[in-house]
């Protein structure tokens, strides 16, 4: 792999390149972050020309070395390494840094950016990221590695910053990946000393070398800037198997400027062009800006031709093991692909439909078949598995040295969970889902909005969906969490209600590719929804349906989840008054937002008043309402109590509905109901 080895004289010359260009990059956008990409540039540069393996013309390549600049502020740091070896990101995108339509955003994002692994910016999001990605490619290799040939043996590297490891999501996810002995992963911590407000002694005096310590990782110290204690340091991270690693890099911001090296002014400002024009005399370098040296662009494609042999080699090892492993070829090729079986929908049917019970115990039974059915499909929980029943029956739990299993034991690691499910998606192979309450989905927000950002096919699952949860009392009921996952763009949230609607919702979510799924399951038992014979089950797919209509309905009933049976009792009670309904159940409000109108129009009538029916906030139901709908909902915190009583206390019963839609139709003629 080390073929090429460089000078400390060649070796600074690119890493004065990566140093410039950033400068440059950041000068011309008079924006952004110029400070630790000067600060990394020397690790950096040694990291991707001498260790990292990778094919820049084959930037998806399964077995490669995954980089993440975890750090993401320092953007220009990755642009740089991407544009001298070789990765298509030509100058002009380097020019164009932070402006509409370059490719060279201020953070980096994942499928924006040919080479870029991950979309990072929220500091911690990437260590976390690395750690799922570094157990995906542990799990694929026990998976696929035998005695001849391993398909899988790179590494996740990552360099992370202070205030990555100030955020408490990186303690979650280091924490996991010491006790999973996650060896296959080397970070470089960039200890530069400096944050936006000044010197990290105001806020973080933590040490960090025996808090990795205590976590089971290998830490080592060095200078980050002197090259033969970085090449030794990254050999050493490459031959531990046993632990992860963390090089603890000493080093300077905005190294080489002569006036604001080692100061917050160069974190996240430009340097300014007279201390532009000081850094390039300091540096030697020549006024012409974008500079790269013919040599450098030598040595980085001298690099990449290299590295692609090491491509050819291991495409010629894998097509020979794959005749040998017929097999095991199949299956590498399905869950690299992550297929799922054609008529998905009619074989998960088949698990729950007709079924009652808690739509969280119905998702458990759904999740035996979906595992069943397709290989990629892993997941665990937040130590609640109990509670939302993602286990997989016989599939076998992970554990260090022991990565072929299905189960995942997050611990108490929503945040940590969230963004590692993101990086096993990021990382192929693996189609990961994850539960926990929907009060703690707050916890994974983060994530999940980078997800959706990312459009990655992850699967929350979220039970205890409602204040009907009972007894546990308001700290875990749910009020405003539902409609605040509503609001994240290209994240779908499915709330079914009942054994059918729960099989299409992992329909839905399985066949789902290009973002994530959130599954909003209930902890009280629901009954089988009565519906008419020609009833379509695809039809939950289109986000809402026609349960059942009077003839020329007054009011249109709409509800989600466990509110739905409550909406067809309260229209049998208002039949007896005289007052047709048409019951609607909408399991994805959103799915159903983006319907042609004439579907939408066919499913909630003409001239019939509009209520809306969900035990939580009701925000995006008004989209729906219109200006004389009525929304029954809870908008005030629940209590600790049977979820009788509550129903009872938050006018969630048949009766209380009732009564509340005949008041806003206020016909003066009719009766109350008791």
């Amino acid at each position: 792999m080390d073929k090429q080895r460089l000078t400390v004289e060649q070796m600074r010359l690119g890493a004065n390149t990566l140093r410039m260009l950033a400068v440059d990059a950041v000068e011309k956008a008079n924006s952004g972050h110029p400070g630790l990409p000067m600060g990394a540039a020397d690790y950096a540069f040694t990291l991707w020309h001498h260790h990292l393996r990778f094919n820049c013309e084959k930037p998806d390549w399964p077995n490669r070395d995954r980089f993440i600049l975890s750090a993401g502020h320092g953007s220009m740091l990755l642009y740089g390494l991407l544009h001298l070896f070789g990765f298509d990101l030509p100058m002009d995108e380097l020019k164009n840094f932070r402006q509409w339509g370059s490719r060279t955003p201020g953070h980096p994002e994942h499928g924006h950016t040919p080479g870029v692994e991950v979309t990072t910016g929220p500091l911690g999001q990437g260590f976390a990221n690395g750690v799922g990605m570094a157990l995906a490619a542990k799990m694929a290799a026990a998976r696929f590695n035998d005695d001849t040939f391993s398909p899988i043996d790179h590494r996740i590297y990552a360099i992370v910053s202070d205030g990555d490891l100030m955020e408490g999501i990186s303690s979650e996810a280091a924490s996991l990946a010491g006790h999973l002995k996650l060896g296959n992963i080397v970070y470089i911590y960039d200890d530069n000393g400096i944050t936006i407000e000044g010197k990290t002694e105001l806020a973080f005096s933590e040490n960090v070398g025996k808090k990795f310590t205590a976590l089971g990782w290998h830490v080592q110290r060095i200078d980050g800037h002197d090259f033969d204690q970085i090449e030794a340091a990254l050999g050493a991270a490459r031959s531990e198997k046993e632990s992860p690693s963390l090089i603890i890099a000493r080093t300077h911001i905005a190294h080489g400027s002569p006036n604001k090296a080692d100061s917050a002014a160069a974190h996240g400002s430009p340097l300014g062009a007279e201390e532009a024009l000081a850094t390039r005399q300091a540096l030697g370098w020549p006024k012409e800006t974008f500079h790269v040296p013919a040599e450098v662009r030598a040595l980085c494609r001298r690099r990449t031709e290299e590295l692609k042999g090491e491509y050819a080699a291991w495409q010629k090892g894998l097509q020979q093991w794959q005749r040998r492993n017929p097999e095991k070829a199949a299956l590498w090729e399905e869950m690299w692909q992550r297929r799922v079986p054609v008529e998905l929908g009619a074989k998960l049917l088949n698990a729950s439909a007709g079924a009652e019970g808690a739509t969280r115990s119905l998702s458990g039974r759904v999740i035996q078949q979906a595992a069943a059915l397709i290989p990629a499909l892993v997941g665990g929980s937040a130590d609640l598995e109990p509670s939302n029943n993602t286990g997989i029956k016989g599939a076998g739990s992970i554990a260090a040295g022991s990565f072929a299993g299905r189960n995942i034991h997050f611990g108490i690691r929503e945040h940590a969970m969230a963004a590692m499910m993101s990086g096993m998606a990021l990382y192929g192979c693996f189609i990961p889902f994850g539960g926990t309450f929907l009060a703690f989905s707050d916890y994974c927000r983060p994530s999940i909005r980078l997800a959706a950002l990312m459009g990655l096919q992850v699967v929350y699952v979220f039970t205890h969906d409602s204040i009907l949860l009972g007894e546990d009392g308001p700290t875990h009921q749910p009020v405003e969490q539902l409609s605040a996952l509503r609001l994240i763009p290209n994240l779908t949230v499915f709330r079914p209600a009942d054994g059918t609607e729960t099989a299409m919702a992992w329909n839905a979510a399985l066949a789902k590719k290009s973002g994530p799924t959130a599954l909003i399951l209930t902890r009280q038992k629901v009954p089988t929804l009565l519906r008419k014979d020609a009833f379509d089950p695809k039809a939950v797919l289109r986000g809402a349906y026609v349960v059942e209509t009077a003839d020329a309905p007054l009011v249109t009933i709409m509800a989600s989840g466990s509110e739905v049976s409550l909406a067809m009792a309260a229209g049998n009670l208002l039949a007896k008054q005289g007052l047709g309904a048409r019951i609607v159940s909408i399991p994805c409000l959103e799915t159903f937002l983006a319907q042609p109108a004439r579907y939408r129009q066919s499913v909630l009538g003409g001239r019939s008043v509009r209520v809306a029916v969900e035990a939580g906030h009701g925000a995006l139901w008004w989209r729906l309402l219109g200006r004389n709908g009525l929304f029954i909902g809870v908008d005030s915190f629940g209590a600790s109590a049977p979820d009788r009583v509550l129903a009872e206390k938050y006018g969630l019963t048949p009766e209380s509905v009732a009564e509340r839609i005949v008041k806003h139709l206020a016909p003066p003629s009719l009766p109350p109901i008791l």
